[in-house]
């Protein structure tokens, strides 16, 4: 990709899609939030919340897993 942060001899970050879960991108990392706040971490790994549904956002504290509830209350793995 042409204008990459970081430019030539900085290596690319890895990010891992699991369409069911997080997105596991090589540490370390800071998360720029909506309100402009930042967070780091300083794993080697870090999976980041995808669904919106963790306690802990942005990072996945997988309710992911968990099923979600409907409107009648019915139980779905859906988020």
């Amino acid at each position: 990709m042409p204008d990459e942060p970081g430019g030539a001899g900085v290596p690319a970050r890895r990010v891992l899609v699991d369409p069911e879960g997080p997105l596991l991108v090589e540490g370390p990392v800071e998360v720029v939030l909506e309100d402009g706040s930042t967070v780091r971490s300083d794993r080697v790994m870090v999976a980041v919340c995808a669904c919106g549904r963790s306690a802990r956002y942005p990072w996945c504290d997988t309710s992911h897993r968990r099923p979600a509830r409907t409107r009648d209350g019915a139980r779905t793995r859906d988020g």
